[in-house]
């Protein structure tokens, strides 16, 4: 596949992926995993640090290979790359973080059918060099982290009263410590911890977006 005729405005990719075509917020791509396992902020960033690696390995190899790609099997190998990719992390989520990786269940090895990574590899990888796919893989995977991350910590906050209440699941025991909590007799907003709040939560975050993009506007 040729590259792109215009060179790769590497400001602008970073700014797509945090921001401006971020896949939570602008693109609402991967939304069945944003709503299920953001119950609290450490889910969020297991999940959100998965499908970033996913999409940075994924970008890369596609940039790589694509000139060895014919154009009518690509998707299947684009699939076969993210498969590939999706199972060494899952792998390597059981053996180090296994108590994450029962409570992810499912959505680890559900990457791959994440619209976020084959829209990637579809539409840049495929069409840009391996620098500017990289990075490309990077923002938006950490554009995507990071909403999770809220959402997972605006939840955890609301219903439990809490924030990185599980983070010994990601950091071992000593990160218990980390926990912060807002009272001890805190009562918690059972809608956030339900499958309704996510709505909401995520409603909220697109809503606070909107805004500030208007404030930026005007």
């Amino acid at each position: 596949m040729p590259l792109t005729p215009d060179p790769p405005n590497y400001a602008k990719i970073i700014r797509d992926g945090l921001w401006h075509n971020n896949p939570g917020l602008v693109q609402l791509l991967g939304l069945c995993p944003l709503m299920a396992v953001t119950t609290n902020s450490v889910n969020g960033l297991g999940l959100g640090i998965a499908t970033l690696v996913t999409l940075l390995a994924s970008n890369l190899l596609v940039a790589l290979a694509r000139d060895f790609i014919r154009p009518e099997i690509r998707i299947p190998v684009f699939v076969l790359i993210i498969a590939s990719n999706v199972t060494a992390i899952d792998l390597l989520m059981q053996a180090y973080f296994y108590e994450l990786h029962a409570i992810l269940g499912i959505f680890i090895p559900l990457i791959v059918t994440n619209c976020i990574i084959i829209g990637r590899a579809e539409a840049f990888a495929a069409r840009h060099n391996a620098p500017a796919a990289t990075l490309d893989g990077l923002m938006m995977g950490l554009g995507f982290l990071l909403v999770l991350v809220v959402l997972g910590g605006l939840r955890e906050l609301l219903a439990q009263g809490t924030l990185l209440a599980d983070a010994h699941l990601m950091f071992g025991e000593p990160a218990r410590g980390l926990t912060l909590r807002v009272s001890a007799d805190f009562q918690g907003l059972l809608l956030a911890a339900l499958p309704p709040g996510a709505f909401i939560g995520l409603g909220l975050l697109l809503a606070l977006k909107n805004w500030i993009d208007a404030r930026l506007r005007s």
